[in-house]
This record gives C-alpha cells, structure tokens and sequence, in this order.
C-alpha cells in the first residue's frame, strides 16, 4: 500500500532543499533562482519507529525492514502556473518561507508565508474550479436522464463547485452517504486533501520556531491541519552526515531529532495512518495501514493471499512483546490472542497471519 504527500510552495522557499534532505539524494535540484525544480520528483522515505528496533532485538532478526512514505516534488507554484502531478497524492505538505535571508529571492518581493499559503491555495482552488466546471455539467445531464451515479456526483461535486466559486476550499463538502463520499473521493480534488505546513525556519529558530512560524500555526490550529517547523538548512547539512555523527550535531544545537522525523510522522498522522509489526528470525518489519483496518486488510498489505485466504491473526500488542520477551513468553503468558476477521488492528500490534488458500 503507498502513501504519497506532494510537496509544494513558492519559488525559493527551501522546498526543494527539503525535499532532498528528506530523501538524502540529490534528485531534485536546489538554486536559488524560480522553477529550477521542473519535473516532480519521488523520493521513498523510512518512517522513523524506535519500536522496530526492539523488535528486531528481541526477536533476533536478520534484517530490519521499516514501513515508507513517498513524498513528491512538485514544481514550486505561482500564480497560473500548471499543477500537474499533484492530483495523485494523498495529502499536500505546503512549505512555508518564515526566514528573512536577504541572499535568498523570494518571487513576490516580501515574507509573508501567511500570504504565500493563501496564494498557493488559491491556485490549487482555481484548479479545482477548473476541473469541476467542466464535470458537474456533464454529471447533471446524464442525471437527468436516469443516471443514479451521475446523479450522486451532481450533488456532492456540485456543491464543493458551489463552495470553490465562493472562495472556499473543496474539503468543507458534506457528503450526505457513503455513495457520495466515494465520488468525492474519486475525484482527487486539490483542496479536499489534508494539509501539512512545514516552517522552513533560520538555523536559530529551528528547535522552537519564530513569530512566522507561530502565526503559521495559529493558521493550522483554525483549519484543522498541522505544522511543523523545520529548518531546511540544517536538515540539508545532516543528511551528509554519518549516521554516528547525527546525534551529536543535534545535541549542539539543542535538538532531540531531525526536523525531517517530525515531518514523516506528521505526515503519518495526517493520513491516518498506523503502523503493525511482523517478526521473525530473517527479518522484523513495520507495515503500513489506514486506522479502522481490519485483520484481513492488514494481511493483504503483505500478500493478496493472505488476505484471501485469511483464517486468523496471532495477536502481540507492542508493549507485551517488549515485556514479556517475544512470541513464546506472551503466549506463555497468556497475552498471544488469536482474532479473527472482525479484528480492527491496532497501532504496534505485532501480528503472525494464519492463512489457506
């Protein structure tokens, strides 16, 4: 199952710094100068999850396998310019410029990443608006004509097109059952994703931000979404850094983890996302999953399979596993549950699926 979050901002606002250090490579490329970040670009990540670690340790494990995230480049946006390749994702990360460098451009001359957020999300609306425009007529004519599909679709897009023309994002829709909710889903509107502002913030602000950074989360806090503050400056500089050489940096400057770390998880949690855990002498892994998913969808996650033939789920919650020592001291111990198909996974579980096909 993948993930995807598209990152997008202005011109010369560290996304594209940001979006290398968060994939340690150079794939896409950073100048100071507008559009140098061209095509999108797809950079896989680690989720960062200590528990793993434990995992693996108590379950002599060959091999450490973590769960990912795939974070997408877009090219920086301006006014009118073509937002291709973003549709496809599941949530935005919009960065956000709250540093003063005199050495950096910034393409409307001023920082403000209050304004810079209302100037993206008005573009992303106009795409939206463009795209539904030419739908929802379409949707009410083949309903007119006894469509029920067509029909549901004039209703739900009708309104967020309703909502657009008024200025406001697609994500205030109501969908009225779940038909509706699955064509709203469909049609991978802009402004129905969830969104994450990342802080790009001076070196010095990076462990408790700024007044920019601040009034960016008074921003988030009143929509709903999330934020985070990052320096992109001296996550660049860590990513060219030994592993072994990391913490210390950190400590320096009076840091506990990467910036990056926090932008992962965040992103994690605004898909909601969860995480389950196999374990075994050749690899302990972290497996990706929505929140609310069943065993069985759990066990598809790894093989169509074991989905399909999906008879029950051995069941460790995290912190027995750690406790009790693995596998044989939980079901010593009474705490390896068998469950079945009604099982809604829980967030560490560490699961053995039983399966027959």
């Amino acid at each position: 199952m993948g993930f995807r979050c598209g990152i997008v901002g202005l011109p010369n606002v560290g996304k594209s710094t940001l979006f290398n250090a968060l994939t340690e490579t150079a794939a896409a490329q950073a100048a100071n100068y507008p559009f140098c970040t061209i095509e999108p670009n797809v950079g896989q990540v680690a989720v960062p999850d200590p528990r793993l670690q434990d995992i693996a340790r108590i379950a002599h494990s060959a091999k450490i396998v973590e769960t990912q995230l795939a974070f997408v480049d877009i090219a920086g946006l301006v006014r009118g310019l073509d937002r291709l390749g973003i549709r496809e994702v599941d949530a935005i990360v919009h960065v956000l410029r709250c540093f003063v460098d005199d050495d950096v451009t910034h393409v409307e001359g001023r920082i403000d990443p209050i304004a810079d957020a209302e100037t993206v999300e008005t573009e992303l609306m106009l795409a939206d608006l463009e795209s539904l425009e030419k739908r929802v007529p379409a949707f009410i004519k083949k309903g007119q004509q006894g469509d029920k599909e067509a029909k549901a679709a004039a209703s739900v897009l009708g309104q967020a097109l309703a909502l657009l023309r008024e200025g406001k994002p697609a994500r205030l829709t109501q969908p009225k059952d779940d038909d509706e909710a699955r064509i709203f889903a469909q049609a991978q509107l802009l402004t129905a994703k969830p969104v994450l502002y990342v802080c790009n913030v001076e070196e010095s602000s990076a462990a408790e931000g700024n007044a920019l950074s601040a009034a960016v989360a008074a921003k988030a806090a009143s929509e709903g979404a999330k934020s985070v503050v990052v320096s992109a400056a001296i996550e660049a500089e860590i990513a060219t850094m030994a592993p072994e050489d990391r913490s210390e940096f950190l400590g320096d400057l009076g840091l506990e983890e990467t910036g990056l770390a926090r932008v992962i998880r965040a992103g994690y949690d605004l898909l909601h996302l969860i995480t389950f855990f196999t374990a075994g002498p050749k690899e302990a892994r972290a497996w990706t999953v929505e929140k609310g998913s069943k065993a069985p969808q759990a066990a598809g996650v790894i093989h169509s399979d074991f989905e399909r033939g999906f008879i029950r789920a051995e069941t460790i919650a995290f912190s027995d596993f750690v406790t009790l020592g693995g596998e044989a001291g939980a079901r010593d111990a009474g705490k390896l549950r068998s469950e079945g198909k009604e099982y809604v996974v829980q967030d560490g579980d560490v699961l053995l699926f039983r399966f027959n096909v």
